[in-house]
């Protein structure tokens, strides 16, 4: 696992190298939005969705050059997300990685725009001509992660989650739906993102697929694991919100231990999708245990 972790230090590094490129304060008025987008996209994380899109990006031998562009524009749509996310309308946090809020830095409206301007932002780094794929390429990368953020992927799941905060109305199957669309539209589009510009065939675009869908719903689980045995100064954020509100989780429908088996053997069920790869996707064996045995 240590070579995985500075592999992710690596990618972490080089992601935020790229968006401070990409995110110039202008001397003008407008600078303070920018401002905003740049406190959060820099203030640190993991940058997981950026390191998988370049790890399934080299099995199909795409330099990485070319694929950071892409890694780098699915961050700014996490971030976007997470800046949203913690707004007093939605789950009302003060802390994120470790650092007040981005409306608590700033403002509520300042911190809506952040968001939104993070979002543009993406599609056009994509969509530029320096984006060194052909537009082909560039199209159906912009038509996916629309797809993966949208009402029917990370939006989708958000209105979802709001709904859950009655629990008594989220079953099992409610909740798989709600985090496959939420945190797992991310993780597929990472993984996706890799195949469509080494242009991939069917078969190996599935295996990716399938390898996300299971990670994603690892992670979930572990965030929900987290929040109950994390603490905040490990995790960066508040913890136990979901306990109090007694929101439907992972947790409060199988219980501590079934939730962990749960997530053990999404993790092992990702490693043995992998099969038809060979030692470049070991750093993605990796991650899938990374991601359950994680403590922040």
């Amino acid at each position: 696992m240590s070579n995985l972790t500075s592999a992710i230090k690596e990618t972490s590094a080089e992601v935020r190298a790229e968006l401070d490129r990409l995110l110039p304060v202008p001397n003008t008025p407008e600078r303070r939005v920018v401002e905003a987008m740049r406190y959060s996209v820099l203030a640190g994380g993991k940058c997981l969705r950026p390191f998988l899109v370049l790890q399934c990006a080299q099995l199909f031998g795409v330099e990485k050059d070319r694929a950071l562009r892409v890694a780098v524009a699915l961050e700014m749509v996490h971030c976007y997300s997470l800046i949203h996310d913690d707004l007093p309308a939605m789950d009302n946090d003060d802390m994120r990685r470790g650092q007040p809020t981005c409306h608590k830095q700033y403002d509520e409206a300042t911190a809506i725009l952040a968001g939104d301007g993070l979002l543009t932002r993406a599609f056009g780094v994509i969509a530029a001509d320096d984006c060194l794929f052909e537009p082909a390429v560039r199209c159906q990368l912009i038509a996916e992660l629309s797809k993966a953020a949208g009402m029917n992927g990370m939006i989708g799941g958000q209105m979802l989650d709001i709904l859950a905060e009655n629990e008594d109305d989220m079953d099992m199957p409610g909740i798989i739906r709600l985090q496959q669309m939420k945190t797992g539209r991310l993780f597929s589009f990472a993984c996706e993102a890799g195949a469509i510009m080494g242009k991939a065939s069917y078969e190996e675009r599935q295996v990716l697929k399938d390898y996300a869908r299971d990670i994603g719903l690892a992670f979930q689980i572990a965030d929900d694991i987290l929040d109950v045995e994390g603490d905040a100064d490990s995790m960066g954020k508040a913890v136990r919100k979901d306990l109090d509100a007694h929101k439907a989780t992972f947790i409060s429908l199988l219980g501590l231990e079934k939730a962990k088996e749960q997530a053990d053997a999404l993790s092992y069920q990702a490693v043995a999708s992998l099969e038809c790869f060979d030692e470049k996707a070991d750093y993605l064996r990796d991650l899938a245990r990374f991601i359950v045995e994680r403590r922040s």
